[in-house]
């Protein structure tokens, strides 16, 4: 069965690859991914704060595995076992690369213009391509002074560095959609739908901030498939999932809705980096018993612009619930 697909201008032979996690700081386990059948391995993000090194307390605590991959707490909960910095980054990027024949995802997280002049730093340390993670919380900030942040951003890194860029987005943006297709007209080679924000909790006992951790299961996956289907078709940048696949049924969902590439991070948390052969297999039963050549000819079979039903994915769904719920 044919499963190879198309990712930031990378040809793949599966969809399936590590999310980012602390799973790719430890070459063993690096190398477990590969020969489990990784696609490609992406890294966990490189936080502005720290490369800028302005305050050692706020960088230590955006170390802790927060808005950029939440699964981790659990596996690793103290954060200076796996964190690197930035020469530590770049000369785990060299040795990746020595390691395994897959393509090497780096990512950087910022939230001001200055915080993506590391790009080139990364792309001469080795990476393939970029995932870049926007992060903002000032109350100051409407949603277009944030929007054009970050495509003066984008634009300011791919003028700067040669490899594809992917942008990591969160479902919260005024106008997903047409921000998207802002995204890929701008140069995004791809999006990846969405981030798992960090979400702390409050003990009322000891008036702390609690960190928590929730690992994802594949009800989370709704929210990404309805997005990923809109999309599909409609603009000029790959697609990835994260956050909700679990098993190859919900791979298949995602590839129907529209993804390009498959990234699962709980599951292996779960289960270990074997997980991702499972998946593998089982993706390619379940496309031979459907009497499916090859996971191309499926590829957003059920976007907006190929299902049977498109408005299933839009208001009238929302309706029909609604209706039949409350009358």
């Amino acid at each position: 069965m044919d499963l190879s697909t198309t990712y930031l201008g990378f040809r793949l032979p599966h969809p399936f690859m590590p999310g980012v996690s602390p799973l790719v700081d430890d070459l063993d386990m690096v190398r477990r991914l590969e020969d489990a059948g990784a696609a490609a391995i992406v890294m966990h993000s490189l936080f502005e704060e720290q490369i800028s090194r302005e305050q050692v307390a706020v960088a230590r605590y955006l170390d802790v595995p927060g808005e950029s991959f939440a699964e981790a707490l659990s596996y690793l909960p103290n954060p200076d076992s796996f964190a690197l910095g930035p020469e530590e980054y770049l000369t785990h990027i060299h040795k990746l690369k020595a390691m395994v024949s897959v393509p090497v995802i780096a990512s950087l997280n910022g939230s001001t213009d200055g915080g993506w002049l590391y790009a080139r730093l990364l792309e001469g340390a080795g990476a393939d391509a970029l995932e870049l993670n926007v992060y903002a919380t000032d109350v100051n900030d409407s949603s277009e002074m944030l929007e054009l942040r970050t495509l003066r951003m984008l634009q300011a890194v791919k003028h700067s560095i040669g490899i594809p860029v992917a942008v990591k987005l969160s479902p919260f943006y005024t106008s997903l959609a047409g921000f998207a297709r802002r995204l890929a007209e701008s140069g995004a080679d791809g999006l990846v739908l969405f981030n798992r924000f960090y979400q702390p909790d409050i003990d009322v006992e000891t008036l702390e901030v609690a960190p928590t951790l929730r690992l994802s299961d594949s009800s989370e996956l709704l929210l990404r498939l309805r997005w990923l289907a809109i999309l599909s078709g409609r603009i000029g940048a790959s697609l990835a999932v994260t956050g909700g696949i679990h098993t190859s049924l919900d791979a298949v969902k995602a590839v129907m809705a529209g993804a390009d590439a498959v990234q699962v991070v709980s599951a292996l948390l779960r289960h270990g980096p074997e997980q991702l052969s499972s998946l593998r297999r089982d993706l390619a039963l379940w496309l031979e018993e459907h009497e499916y050549d090859s996971l191309e000819q499926m590829k957003g079979s059920m976007n907006l612009l190929r299902c049977p039903n498109p408005a299933a994915h839009e208001r009238a769904n929302y309706m029909t619930i609604l209706q039949s719920w409350w009358g």
